[in-house]
């Protein structure tokens, strides 16, 4: 298998490190509203979580654009900050026109999958988003072959490979179907758009040389003085 190698120029460029932290920025700007939500919600006491994602109702709908935002406690929003952040960034950096595409559909198509087969509950939480992005990456990693796709892909496996056992019900508590759901939409947008966000690659003087024609009419007739 062969494993491409970007120009270190591109990625090296400053250009590129403008990128990152527009990522970065754009991720933190987005938990940052996340916690506001979570914030307001329990110093006024309105009980936001009821407008979650409920199952086969038409009010629970309304959890399609509301869930990601939502969380039960302290414990529950800071699970989700940091792969969050991680993921989010690494996905926005590395394949931006994918993400503008990926993320909506992530976000929604994941809620959307569970409204139709979740158990009868009130289901909240940014983890279906968080499955689908790092689904997302390490898929991206497998298929595209380079080796930042490679890197970024591996920091996802040993940080959080170990979440993968988070799609199989565990508990009451624990929305295994919201973590299905955005690990099934992650893979799918990375099928789909694996041929976007392609970065230039590195190209050796020996790539661009036009092969050389070799005799095959008795070749040991010419042979080097060493042969003979």
């Amino acid at each position: 298998m062969r494993v491409h190698v970007p120009d270190p120029e591109y990625t090296a460029s400053p250009r590129a490190g403008r990128n990152f932290v527009l990522a970065l920025k754009l991720v933190v700007g987005f938990v940052v509203v996340m916690w506001s939500v979570f914030l307001f919600d329990q110093f006024s006491g309105i009980g936001l979580i009821r407008y979650g994602l409920i199952p086969r109702e038409g009010i629970g709908l309304l959890g399609l654009i509301t869930t990601p935002l939502l969380h039960y406690n302290l414990s529950h929003i800071g699970s989700n900050t940091l792969p969050l952040l991680i993921g989010g960034t690494i996905m926005l950096f590395l394949y931006p026109n994918s993400a503008l595409r990926a993320l909506p559909a992530i976000w929604i198509g994941s809620g959307l999958l569970a409204w139709v087969f979740a158990r009868s509950s009130v289901h909240i939480g940014a983890s279906g988003v968080i499955y689908g992005l790092l689904a997302f990456v390490f898929i991206s990693g497998v298929i595209r072959r380079d080796l930042r796709s490679i890197g970024a892909a591996l920091v996802v496996w040993f940080m959080y490979g170990s979440m993968i056992w988070g799609v199989l019900p565990t508990g009451p508590t624990t929305s295994w179907e919201l973590h299905a759901s955005g690990l099934v939409l992650g893979i799918a947008m990375a099928l789909r758009y694996r041929e976007w966000d392609q970065p230039p690659m590195k190209r050796y003087d020996w790539e661009d040389e036009e092969p050389v024609e070799e005799e095959l009419d008795q070749p040991w007739r010419e042979a080097p003085d060493r042969w003979q």
